[in-house]
């Protein structure tokens, strides 16, 4: 209670979402995207959950993609406004869909100053970056995502807000995320003792499990490839 969170991309989606599990627990937020409007609306609906009167919903219009020193100046102000950043959530941005050679090239340590880190590994979730995304998704891809179902935004949220409280490196939900995180764990830091043996002992089991699944998935991919070579040589031919 009484933490300032600045959530960055937090006028839609996950973000929002973030935020609104945030301020249920008392926090003060900075909500940083590009659209104001979005961002005004957002800040209304987050305000619907407050728990005391001394909670603030500060909003700043701000591409956090371009001019650094815009960026860093924005969260100076906010810093005077409701104090030092006690969470940083970074949501700006969407997933780019699309083959790889068929995308441009684009460019894109902290323990030692107190500072910790949560990694998030969300599954397909009902946001407008979502549908965004499947806009440009390739067919192959839309199949082996359809393999699952899509979560709820505050469903996403609530975990994410309840892993970084707890000061966990990963954050995942369901079956299938523990298992990726765990099989991707390698080098990354572990919270507890208990967490780096449940790696150890469920790797092999989990790698069994990630060989199926990537069988069903090259089964996809090999399907699509010969369905369209049909439709390149039925364009050929006619």
């Amino acid at each position: 209670p009484g933490a300032h969170v600045v959530v960055t991309g937090g006028s839609s989606g996950i973000g929002k979402c973030i935020a609104i599990e945030c301020y249920k627990q008392g926090a003060f937020i900075t909500l940083v995207a590009r659209n104001e409007d979005k961002l005004l609306q957002a800040k209304k609906e987050i305000e619907k959950h407050s728990i005391n009167d001394k909670q603030v919903v500060l909003c700043i219009s701000v591409d956090v993609s371009q001019d650094y020193n815009q960026v860093e100046n924005v969260i100076k102000q906010a810093q005077e406004k409701l104090g030092p950043v006690d969470m940083l959530v970074n949501c700006a941005g969407m997933a780019v869909s699309g083959k790889f050679e068929d995308l441009e090239v684009s460019t894109f340590e902290v323990k030692p100053y107190n500072v910790y880190i949560t990694v998030a590994y969300p599954p397909d979730t009902d946001t407008p970056g979502f549908a965004e995304e499947n806009r440009t998704k390739p067919l192959e891809t839309r199949l082996i995502s359809e393999t699952t179902s899509v979560c709820k935004p505050e469903q996403v949220a609530k975990q994410i807000v309840k892993d970084a409280i707890q000061g966990n490196f990963n954050s995942s939900l369901g079956s299938d995320g523990y298992m990726l995180s765990a099989l991707t764990c390698g080098m990354a830091p572990v919270t507890s003792i208990t967490e780096g043996l449940q790696q150890v002992v469920t790797m092999g089991l989990f790698r069994t499990i990630a060989l199926f699944y990537l069988g069903s998935f090259d089964s996809i991919v090999r399907r699509c490839m010969m369905q369209r070579e049909k439709s390149e040589i039925a364009d050929k031919t006619a």
